[in-house]
């Protein structure tokens, strides 16, 4: 790994480790706050969907189909591009991807119609598939020896927290601003454009390689050492990242649906709910066992359904938000449980490719269900629809907890995989 200074620290001397900690250090905070940005784009959408569906008539299904068509993008990209950062290095590639991403802003900003909103997501999807496996692979480069396992729990904490505060903005500018289906997207715009910009200054960390267009070529690679990992706990991210795609793009239909009469700020702090609990839950557990907490996330999708399924019954909003709280818990506790026994001791050339892999199996456990939901919505409604997808989602947990608690009884408690504390 080559620890080049670039920008305005170009020039100074090799010996002055101070600057270049310096710069290392702005290059990770740089690096975190993009997976932050571009969780929030991703997100923001959520909240404008009732406001579209108004405006334009959309379906249901027209609802799911341009979210899917950000999730399906993405995954192109990842399966293309997921290593290209590896051959480029980090820098060109994130500055690229932030660019276009800076475009798709402009095109959503722009948009009048179901077509031009799918148009503009696929870009979006596209540019977020390049920039997060660069992004991701960025931070475990940067990683301080003095804070073992920072660089993982920020990898984690990162995208959730992104998630969180895109709804939470959107929101607040759909009760404030007077057209915010511009102005979120004019803001980030310009955060892109800016971050676009300052990771050019940035410490490159992967030496360019030659051959790097042959990366553009769609695989999906696993080193070894993970793959059981991935087997093992597939089951458990395909339940949780189901229920994120659930609550993302029919959250806001459900709760009009029990709720006809909530204001529209309840429309989409639904998925802020998710977010929030997710991202708290990451915190909460970093210093838990990652096998414990991966169970406890399964555990948790149980009472999600019941609490779910209560709500569509007559016990009200309350319960419809205590799902999606107990629903962010649960993909929260799976998804720092297995990164972080993906990402710890991973050889460097294998941590784009090895972060790729994970998020394609869960955008297209998010992307699938939720398109098969909106197609149900439209034939069966949403309330049939959303009993099924509960059921689902419980048997999916279900299943995963039995592959963990084999994996489990499998491992000796002293040879638990690095157990050392998140700080």
């Amino acid at each position: 790994m080559s620890d080049v200074v670039s920008g305005p620290v170009a020039h100074c001397p090799v010996g002055d480790s101070r600057a270049r900690g310096k710069n290392r250090a702005a290059s990770f905070g740089l690096d975190a706050s993009v997976l932050v940005a571009l969780l929030a784009a991703s997100s923001a959408p959520t909240p404008l969907y009732p406001l579209y569906q108004d405006q334009w008539g959309l379906s249901a299904l027209a609802v799911t189909v341009v979210f899917s068509a950000y999730s399906l993008a993405l995954l192109s990209a990842l399966l293309t591009t997921g290593a290209l950062s590896d051959r480029l290095g980090r820098r060109p590639v994130l500055a690229g991807a932030l660019g276009a991403q800076a475009v798709a802003m402009v095109l959503l900003a722009s948009a009048d119609g179901a077509g031009s909103l799918a148009a503009a997501r696929l870009l979006q999807g596209a540019a977020t598939g390049v920039a997060t496996s660069a992004a991701g692979a960025a931070l475990l480069d940067l990683e301080n020896p003095r804070h073992p396992g920072r660089s993982a729990l920020t990898n984690i904490i990162a995208p959730v927290a992104g998630m969180a505060a895109g709804v939470l903005v959107s929101t607040l500018l759909i009760r404030f601003a007077p057209a915010p289906a511009v102005t979120v997207y004019a803001l980030l715009a310009a955060l892109f454009t800016a971050q676009a910009i300052a990771v050019t200054f940035t410490t490159e960390t992967v030496d360019r390689q030659a051959n790097g267009v042959r990366s553009l070529r769609p695989r999906l690679g696993v080193p070894p050492a993970v793959r059981r990992t991935l087997l093992t706990t597939g089951t458990a991210v395909v339940a949780v990242w189901a229920l994120g795609g659930f609550y993302s793009s029919l959250g806001p239909a459900l709760v009009r649906l029990v709720a006809p009469n909530a204001p529209q700020a309840a429309l989409g702090m639904i998925f802020f709910t998710f977010s929030a609990a997710a991202a708290l839950t990451v915190w909460v557990l970093r210093r838990t066992d990652p096998l414990t907490t991966a169970i406890g996330g399964c555990l948790s999708v149980l009472p999600t359904a019941v609490l779910t399924l209560s709500g569509l019954h007559g016990a009200g909003l309350t319960t419809v938000y205590g799902g999606a709280a107990l629903a962010g818990t649960a993909f929260g506790a799976v998804s720092r449980g297995v990164l972080r026994t993906l990402l710890d001791s991973l050889d460097e050339q294998y941590r784009a490719a090895t972060l790729a892999a994970y998020y394609v199996l869960s955008y297209l456990s998010m992307s699938l269900p939720a398109v098969a939901a909106g197609v149900a919505t439209r034939h069966y409604g949403l309330r049939t629809t959303s009993h099924v997808y509960a059921v689902i989602a419980a048997l999916l947990a279900a299943a995963a907890l039995t592959a963990l608690a084999v994996s489990r009884a499998r491992t000796e408690p002293s040879s638990s995989p690095r157990n050392r504390p998140l700080r």
